[in-house]
């Protein structure tokens, strides 16, 4: 016969034991920390401009012909493009540079769509492009970025000379911020886990063949997550995700369709994770979108040579 006072010994143990779990977990959160603390050192001869209040990592090709600027997703920087530049750089002016938050550019809150645009349009400013007098850029965004172009755009529209959606419809994700609530994942938790998951390269290599494969090269572990060991990158992951990916309403991101400019949407076969193409296409006034065949979320790695001649044929 069960007791109350069996009861109240049961909960105290229960209490206890949970006390003692807690204990334990937090002091080996504090010693992994410890022992895993330090930055790594940014890869040498990286180039730097002020972009919108932005220290900004960049890099540019090509000498001649219309200028294209790469806007990089979400956990990418300007390496994400290496498969694609040279293919472009034969007859474009290329720009590419680190979305504040990602890669090596300054970290810079707060990490809205609009501080995000503002960003771009600093860049645009800095490489001379889209003023008066100075040629009009095309803008590929791939996945998260292709909301940052387009809220460039909608802000700047006569500075632009042409938009492409990659592999990104520009929408907030389905769900928002859902997942578990965000206070149960605080210090020294919050950095245990997010160094735990920098280290897991298995993990990390998985989770790049299911949204590059087919057609990718093997994954460089280093080159991707050495901008996450970079000093603040924890703390602006963390700030950046805190409402959902940025992007742009969905009422905003249709005004695109009436603005005369030219419009493209390239998505991969494959690709479950950018959104709905022939939606996308529809929305922002594009024509019917290109669709790369066994090509997934990353197509400027596994499909460059699609994505280049998706990109010669905006005026």
């Amino acid at each position: 016969m069960v007791t109350l006072g069996g009861v109240k010994r049961f909960l105290r143990r229960a209490l206890v034991g949970i006390l003692a779990l807690w204990l334990v977990v937090t002091l080996a959160s504090f010693g992994y920390n410890l022992a895993t603390d330090g930055d790594a050192a940014p890869p040498a001869g990286l180039k730097f401009v002020e972009a919108g209040g932005i220290n900004t990592r960049y890099e540019s090709w090509g000498t001649t012909g219309t200028p294209v600027v790469l806007v990089h997703g979400a956990a990418e920087s300007v390496d994400t493009w290496s498969r694609l530049v040279p293919l472009l750089a034969t007859n474009h002016r290329v720009y590419a540079y680190d979305i504040t938050g990602y890669g090596y550019s300054e970290r810079k809150a707060p990490y809205t769509i609009e501080e995000l645009a503002g960003q771009l349009l600093g860049f645009l400013d800095a490489m001379h492009l889209g003023g008066a007098g100075q040629p009009k850029p095309i803008l590929v965004g791939h996945s998260l970025g292709a909301g940052v172009a387009a809220e460039a755009t909608l802000e700047a529209p006569s500075r632009m000379g042409g938009i492409m959606f990659l592999d990104g419809d520009g929408l907030p994700l389905p769900g928002g911020n859902s997942g578990p609530p965000r206070w149960l994942i605080i210090p020294p938790y919050r950095t245990s886990l997010f160094r735990l998951v920098l280290d897991q390269g298995w993990l990390l290599k998985k989770i790049y063949n299911s949204v590059c494969m087919p057609g990718c090269p093997p994954m460089n572990v280093d080159e991707w997550t050495r901008p996450f060991r970079q000093p603040g990158a924890e703390k602006a992951l963390w700030e950046m995700t805190a409402n959902g990916i940025p992007a742009v309403a969905p009422d905003r991101l249709a005004k695109l369709r009436d603005l005369p400019l030219p419009k493209s949407v390239v998505f991969g076969a494959l690709d479950t994770n950018g959104g709905n193409p022939t939606e996308t296409a529809t929305r922002i006034g594009a024509p019917s979108p290109t669709i790369i065949p066994d090509a997934n979320h990353l197509t400027p790695i596994s499909s460059p040579t699609q994505v280049a001649a998706a990109i010669n044929t905006l005026p």
